[in-house]
């Protein structure tokens, strides 16, 4: 038997290492974009920066140090240079996707952060697994810019599993829904008609306001946001203000909302306020032909006829009143019952008169 040469006793003490084969190394060094490592076989093993981890920019020395241990895989035993490439990231893939499967089975709620925004939704990374939540899946709530889920944590199910196909989907949607229902639950068990609640201001509208009562919506109706007349809701109220309003209606799951709290209610003294006979003040709001209606509170109009401006002939009110000006009349006829109230004008001329023709006592 001739003897080995020292070259072929030196190559016969290295192991033999094939594509694919998971092994262990030792980093012997460590630059900013690689790391090298002796996996006991006659040439050194490669990992490049993008086959460590999906950070692009991330410093190497920053994770990993000489003399640790890693197992890694075989992407090709020589790389043209005489190397050993080898990746860590595929093999922590590889694990993720066990990992993602024995979630997807068993339903498991995952966090994870957002680590890209692609055009069609979020990718997330778990266990150095790709899992896409589409669009669609983000919210239960339509939304056109996902930017503001960047670098956040988010939870999520496994929806679909499928890693031949490439396609982990994630879905966190219906976690939300989920969590939406269990709330509107407890608080239809709790709210009852009459009830003052906080809420916060979700949409305005031109025909009104939807408030947040913390996981259900209410609808403020441009009608039951003041006593008094409100033209635009959207120059009353901004998105993200908390108000305090009132049960009004609960029917299934629609809450009717109000401001129109009982003990601020205009009329509540009518009698007195705006009995026969009182004068009062008030400010033109707007005008018909037939009179104009004066706004003595917010919430209590009163008309005034045209027959009532003047004791001289009054054709239109425009003739004689403005939008906005202020006048003083006598109150001729209240209808609580109604909401109704007529002034005139010219009771007050016609007592003015009186007075001025009375006979002077001596």
């Amino acid at each position: 038997m001739s003897e080995l040469t020292f070259e072929q006793m030196l190559e016969e003490s290295f192991k033999t290492i094939h594509n694919g084969e998971v092994v262990d190394g030792t980093v012997i060094d460590v630059k900013p974009d690689e790391i090298i490592l002796n996996i006991g076989y006659k040439a050194d093993g490669i990992i490049t920066r993008s086959e460590y981890t999906n950070e692009s920019g991330l410093d190497l020395t920053t994770v990993v140090s000489v003399g640790d241990t890693m197992t890694v895989k075989v992407l090709k035993v020589n790389d043209g240079e005489g190397q050993v490439l080898l990746t860590y990231k595929r093999l922590a893939a590889e694990k993720g996707n066990e990992r993602l499967k024995e979630a997807f089975e068993n339903k498991e709620v995952l966090k994870a952060t957002v680590t890209q925004i692609l055009g069609g939704g979020l990718s997330v990374v778990v266990d150095e697994a790709r899992v896409f939540i589409p669009a669609s899946l983000v919210s239960d709530t339509y939304e056109k810019d996902l930017s503001k889920y960047q670098d956040q944590e988010i939870e999520f199910v496994i929806s679909e599993f499928n890693p031949r196909r490439n396609r982990i989907i994630g879905d966190r949607r219906q976690l939300l829904v989920a969590e939406k229902a269990e709330k509107q639950k407890e608080l239809f068990e709790k709210l009852k008609v009459g009830d003052t609640v906080e809420g916060t201001v979700k949409n305005v509208t031109d025909f009104g306001a939807f408030i947040d009562l913390g996981g259900v919506d209410g609808l403020l109706h441009i009608s039951e946001m003041s006593w008094g007349r409100v033209e635009n809701p959207k120059k009353v109220f901004t998105v993200g203000e908390t108000l305090k309003v009132l049960v009004k209606d609960i029917r299934d799951t629609k809450i009717a909302l109000s401001l129109k709290f009982p003990e601020t209610n205009p009329w509540a003294n009518a009698a007195e306020d705006y009995a026969v006979g009182k004068e009062v003040t008030g400010k033109v709001a707007r005008m018909t032909d037939f009179g104009a209606f004066v706004e003595l509170a917010p919430g209590v109009d009163a008309l005034l006829h045209v027959s009532q401006i003047s004791r001289a002939h009054v054709e239109k009110p425009s003739d004689v009143l403005s939008v906005g000006q202020e006048i003083t009349a006598k109150v001729v006829d209240l209808n609580e019952a109604e909401k109704k109230i007529s002034l005139s004008m010219k009771a007050l001329e016609n007592a003015e008169v009186q007075a001025a023709e009375a006979p002077v006592e001596e």
